[in-house]
């Protein structure tokens, strides 16, 4: 049944997006803009679609050019702009709604291309799960009127991978993905020092063959986040990892026990009854 209405949602999705007309997609390359992407180059055609990612220094340079070759390999038009998130005033100081901030400059961005190039919308790709979770970026999308599809047919994540491993996309058991502004604790200042130094010990541990991973840095503590199943091999890989990420700029390495789950950080907002702690969620975390 659960398949089921998968791909009745799917059919909604689908005639959603023929609603629409022509779309700029915000597109990460993620697994929920992918599939988004992909249903509606089916639904409109490339002609009346236009996938464009932002380039910034919170965007690991992995993800921007899986983005590119993804956008290849679906034949859809792509655009690559640039955005600059710290020089948004209050972002760098690292409130609680930064999202909110970062959502706005892209949409800012988005919607003056769209119309300039004759879109009718902005669309992107949250989801139905987002809804259950801390996400101020929801907002900078209702006030600017940009749409959300995979969300306005309730499709959640695990029916996104499904529908996408269906449909052939490679992306369909890809790791959840975030900003790298998402490890740093909220109220502790954002910097292009602090990003790089991310990128580079998550970059080295998904060399080591981690698939789903987050440094969460603290100070000059980084704290590492791995799926349960792989915590013994971050344990064997200690002294490895501990001597890299001190090169990198780290003081102290540790291991979180609980292993990885999306938006952990987030967990300061919330009681503790109503804390998540499973992964999987939006590609935001």
């Amino acid at each position: 049944m659960k398949g089921v209405e998968a791909h009745d949602k799917c059919r909604v999705l689908i005639d959603r997006l023929r609603e629409l007309g022509r779309v700029v997609i915000a597109f990460s390359g993620g697994v929920d803009s992918t599939f988004l992407l992909k249903a509606a180059l089916e639904a409109l055609g490339p002609d009346r679609v236009l996938a464009v990612t932002a380039d910034s220094e919170t965007y690991p340079e992995r993800e921007r050019r899986e983005a590119v070759e993804l956008a290849r390999e679906l034949g859809s038009p792509h655009l690559l702009i640039q955005t600059r998130e710290l020089e948004i005033p209050g972002y760098a100081e690292n409130p609680v709604d930064r999202c909110y901030f970062c959502k706005q400059e892209l949409f800012s961005h988005l919607i003056p291309l769209a119309k300039q190039k004759g879109y009718d919308h902005v669309i992107f790709g949250a989801i139905a799960d987002d809804l259950g979770d801390h996400r101020p970026g929801l907002r900078a999308a209702v006030e600017r009127g940009v749409r959300a599809p995979l969300q306005e047919a309730g499709l959640t994540k695990a029916e996104i991978r499904q529908l996408s491993r269906e449909m052939g996309l490679r992306t369909w058991n890809k790791p959840s993905f975030a900003c790298l502004s998402s490890r740093i604790p909220y109220g502790e200042r954002i910097t292009l020092e602090k990003l790089t130094m991310v990128d580079r010990a998550e970059s080295f541990l998904m060399a080591l063959g981690f698939r789903q991973v987050r440094v969460r840095q603290h100070g000059t503590l980084a704290r590492i986040e791995v799926e349960p199943g792989e915590r013994e091999r971050l344990v064997a890989a200690a002294d490895e990892v501990t001597a890299q990420l001190k090169a990198i700029g780290y003081t102290y390495v540790c291991m979180d026990l609980q292993g990885y789950r999306t938006g952990s950080l987030n967990e300061m907002l919330a009681p503790v009854g109503s804390r998540r702690s499973v992964s999987g969620g939006a590609e935001e975390g």
